[in-house]
């Protein structure tokens, strides 16, 4: 019997579940790892543990999250998965993917090389030089480099910093730029692209798209992400769309990703690419199961 890993931190995790029942399904052994209890012993031999359970006896092992942690922990966590992977272990996604996904600066450059549409960026280091910048933008965002679900993005526009939801905030864009980079070092500037109120969520597994779904941000918000409030929507993407979100999944090195793109009047942008995204939205919106399409990649590399 086939051995497989499902690194995941939440036990309740809507993908993480559905990974597992798929799996057995098929006739896997599976196995639910928290790399917060990986264990790694060196001596004659190398064995890495979680949870109890050998990584050196998996035939493949599937990424939802690496799980919260400090940056001591978070590299101890991708090395193992490293090496796990330079042995011959299936994984998806590559523990390169994730990381290259994850900063959102260098995935920002990947997507860029490829020849793939973007908004804007800049990335300074100076408070004076980023307002300079959000100046000549007029109207721009600012991400945190390392971020998830829309967490500490804001916009400004008319020197005011905008929430998600719309309404100005009680600062001056001088105190929270500077107030940001003290604290991250840097920051990270995007031109904010006019849009019809959405972005599109589209899924990619192995090289195809398996579906799409609008996000609508709430009446006021600019911001469209499912966990602040989006509603997802069906949505058929163009072919220069799917073509875009394939090359944007292939630049960061991902064989299961969420791509996350947006259209202006006469084109469309990549934003990012999520190297770990949730199945639970498309399965909603369109009935589609990430994890059929997860494990028939790994069951047609085995």
């Amino acid at each position: 019997m086939k051995k497989l890993g499902i690194v995941v931190t939440d036990p309740d995790d809507w993908t993480a579940d559905a990974l597992v029942q798929e799996a057995r399904k098929r006739g896997f052994e599976t196995f639910c790892l928290n790399l917060g209890k990986l264990e790694t012993s060196i001596g004659k031999d190398i064995e890495h543990i979680a949870d109890g359970v050998k990584l050196s006896g998996l035939d493949a092992i599937v990424i939802r999250d690496m799980g919260p942690g400090k940056n001591d922990a978070h590299v101890f966590r991708f090395d193992v998965l490293q090496e796990l992977e330079e042995s011959g272990k299936i994984m998806i996604n590559p523990p390169a993917a994730i990381q290259n996904a994850a900063n959102k600066f260098h995935a920002s450059c990947l997507i860029s090389k490829a020849g793939i549409s973007t908004p804007e960026t800049f990335v300074s280091q100076e408070t004076e030089t980023a307002i300079d910048v959000i100046e000549k933008m007029k109207d721009a965002v600012v991400k945190p480099v390392f971020g998830y679900k829309g967490l500490g993005i804001k916009r400004i526009k008319n020197n005011k910093v905008i929430g998600p939801d719309g309404n100005a905030e009680n600062t001056t864009v001088y105190d929270f730029l500077s107030e940001s980079i003290n604290e991250k070092g840097i920051a990270y500037i995007q031109e904010f692209i006019e849009n019809p109120g959405r972005d599109i969520r589209a899924f990619v597994v192995d090289g195809k798209v398996i579906g799409a779904i609008y996000r609508k941000a709430p009446d006021g918000w600019w911001l469209n992400n499912l966990s602040q409030g989006g509603t997802p929507q069906r949505c058929e993407l163009t072919k220069e769309q799917e073509k875009m979100c394939i090359d944007a999944a292939g630049a960061i090195g991902a064989v299961f990703a969420g791509v996350d793109i947006i259209e202006s009047d006469d084109r469309c942008f990549v934003l990012e690419v999520n190297a770990t995204p949730s199945g639970a939205g498309i399965y909603k919106s369109l009935n589609i199961n990430v994890a059929e399409h997860i494990i028939d990649t790994i069951e047609n590399r085995l």
